[in-house]
């Protein structure tokens, strides 16, 4: 093995980032000291293995589950970044790795270097604020976020209700170079057709009836940072064409003024609704749409990264109940686990504020989620239709299979029973995509008309 230039060793120790260097055999040969108080303040890395050191294995990442930068790189003779899951001195913390090989005047690569910067916009345990979870799922959409954070361009936010868009969005604002700036929330579906442009872009005095001064806009206000509008298919078809010059121009008007003033925003877009299809409905304008995803990000529903909630709920029990020390029992998260949870995050949070006030002790039990859960079902099953059929009540399907899936599936029914309208408008009142619907009524064999 090639001796490691010290002309290079000095150079990586002056760096303010965390660096590694290492040979074909993932043994690192030098650690700056911006790593060695992050990573390794006990002890030395010199001589171990990257991947035991950053992840505790005792094979390479790629032998373990992960992606390995290294035998990327191996493949494309380019640089590489990932993100990855590593130990520090303060726990596991989400780390952005980008690996660039060093190639000899042969053209062979002896050495790597390794550049890491921790994403502080996410956990990989319980926290009191930001992005917690550590499933595969969880990880490939914070991946995206860590990839597009630095960048200018605009990202469109995919997902049902309650699965976090807005984090993501301050978690989009607080990686990019604009983080000093404000980030400003713009909830699309509160606003008004009528009040939607002066609040979006202001207006001037006398512009309207009550108009008795001039007033910023939103837009404004975000000048510099970021522009989160959330529910953005919620925007009315004429001020579509009004936001697509924004995004096109970076120019906008007051109402009331022929001014045509400049504001330097990016524009982080969010919905749980499917665009694409009110694109082909015309309901939604097909070039604002392109405008908007430029990179869009799917947030997975909670069902999907249930490997997560022992992390969310504890620290979401910190956050309801913070003057308390709560604890889940194996058979509370148990429970919890087995639910679908079609509200996501957001329900599981409603679901553990309930069940922290049924909770006398210092621990949730089974019993206090079961009956935290029920408060839902029953609210949602509306009472029993006057004409006869042959479908089982809700409560007689609940007395027929008692679990949770069993109480998540009659109150579905029950609910089939009485809506008139078509399955697009049941999902948005159960607050689940048409997706999910489809899937439920799919393995509930009511897919008939």
């Amino acid at each position: 093995m090639a001796a490691v230039l010290p002309e290079l060793v000095s150079y990586l120790e002056g760096l303010p980032e965390p660096h590694i260097l290492f040979d074909q055999q993932y043994r690192i040969v030098a650690a700056n000291a911006a790593y060695r108080r992050q990573f390794s303040p006990v002890g030395s890395a010199i001589g171990r293995t990257c991947y035991e050191v950053s992840h505790h294995f005792s094979v390479p990442c790629d032998q373990a589950g992960e992606s390995c930068p290294l035998a990327r790189s191996r493949e494309s003779g380019q640089r590489e970044r990932v993100l990855h899951l590593h130990h520090t001195h303060q726990g596991e913390a989400y780390v952005n790795i980008e690996l660039v090989p060093l190639r000899s005047a042969a053209g062979d690569t002896s050495y790597f270097i390794e550049k890491m910067e921790p994403l502080r916009v996410a956990q990989g345990r319980a926290a009191a604020q930001g992005l917690i979870g550590r499933s595969p799922p969880f990880q490939q959409m914070l991946e995206l976020v860590a990839r597009v954070g630095p960048a200018q361009a605009s990202v469109l936010l995919l997902g049902e209700s309650g699965t976090g868009k807005e984090l993501v969005a301050r978690a989009i604002h607080e990686a990019s170079a604009r983080s000093a700036a404000p980030l400003v929330v713009v909830d699309c579906a509160s606003l008004p057709e009528t009040l939607f442009e002066s609040e979006l872009f202001g207006h001037e005095r006398g512009a309207f009836t009550g108009a008795n001064a001039s007033k910023p806009g939103l837009v404004e206000a975000a000048s510099g940072g970021t522009l989160f509008l959330d529910e953005v298919g919620d925007i009315p078809l004429p001020m579509q064409v009004k936001l697509l010059r924004l995004l096109e121009s970076g120019t906008y008007r007051r109402v009331g003024s022929t001014e045509l003033r400049r504001t330097d925003v990016r524009v982080v877009s969010a919905t749980h609704r499917h665009l694409k299809g009110m694109v082909a409905e015309g309901r939604f304008r097909e070039d604002l749409y392109y405008r908007l995803s430029t990179f869009p990000i799917r947030l997975p529903a909670l069902r999907e990264r249930a490997d997560d909630i022992p992390l969310l709920a504890a620290a979401l029990i910190k956050r309801v109940a913070p003057q308390r020390r709560l604890a889940l029992s194996s058979d509370a998260l148990a429970c919890l686990h087995d639910y679908p949870f079609p509200g996501n995050v957001r329900e599981l949070r409603n679901v553990l504020e309930r069940a922290a006030l049924l909770a006398d002790g210092t621990t949730i039990e089974r019993a206090h989620v079961e009956r935290a859960l029920d408060v839902d079902a029953q609210a949602t099953t509306p009472a029993a239709p006057a004409s006869t059929g042959t479908a089982l009540p809700a409560s007689a399907a609940q007395a027929a299979d008692p679990s949770l899936r069993g109480v998540a599936r009659a109150t579905l029914r029950a609910q089939l029973q009485v809506h008139r309208g078509n399955r697009a408008e049941l999902a948005r009142k159960l607050g689940i995509s048409e997706r999910s619907l489809y899937r439920k009524l799919r393995e509930m064999g009511e897919m008939g008309e």
